[in-house]
């Protein structure tokens, strides 16, 4: 004799929740792998810079629990990602974008402005790569194209880069799976031709 149970099923819907703490993680990760990847492979040596905190508190639950309950910036740190690439040393920093049409110019800093303006004068090769989040896109800003419209907005107030200035002016990044984002890649196209 076979007993035949019928179990109420339950229908649960799924909402994704957006964790605005992590903003710009995903671009960081693929950037991660990708530098993984590089120095696994002899490729080149770049890494994330560390941002340089102060701890003023730190609570002591237990010896192996110690949690910081207070620390603070020491200085503004400047990019995300330095390193060395055929002889040249690069520095860049990683944006995220959720606008549909510009590019803020309120996500970089002046002294990330400066600091990657002396990074060009030196000889080195500074850029910012962006996310495009609504479009899946990830576009390498070379140097010159953010100073040109950080200097306009200094005398005519602008605000933003337009999405269309990245189409024309910077170079799409294709992500891929060896490495994730294939930036040196792009870099080659620029400055190795």
């Amino acid at each position: 004799m076979v007993i035949k149970m019928n179990f109420p099923t339950v229908k649960r819907e799924h909402k994704k929740q957006i964790n605005k703490a992590n903003l710009g993680m995903d671009l960081e990760e693929a950037i991660n792998q990708s530098n993984a990847y590089y120095l696994n492979n002899d490729i080149a040596v770049i890494h994330k810079k560390p941002t340089p905190v102060q701890i003023v508190k730190v609570n002591y639950p237990s010896r192996n629990k110690a949690v910081i309950t207070e620390a603070y910036y020491k200085t503004p740190s400047t990019t995300d990602y330095n390193g060395i690439y055929k002889g040249k040393y690069i520095d860049f920093d990683a944006k995220e974008n959720h606008n549909r049409t510009a590019f803020p110019l309120a996500n970089v800093s002046a002294h990330q402005v400066l600091h990657l303006k002396n990074v060009e004068k030196h000889g080195g090769i500074a850029f910012l790569l962006v996310a495009w989040n609504l479009y899946n896109e990830y576009y390498l800003l070379p140097f010159d194209v953010l100073n040109d419209y950080w200097q306009a907005s200094l005398k005519d107030g602008r605000k933003s880069i337009p999405y269309e200035t990245f189409k024309t002016k910077a170079y799409l990044v294709k992500e891929g799976y060896l490495p994730r984002m294939d930036y040196l890649k792009v870099i080659d196209e620029i400055y190795f031709k």
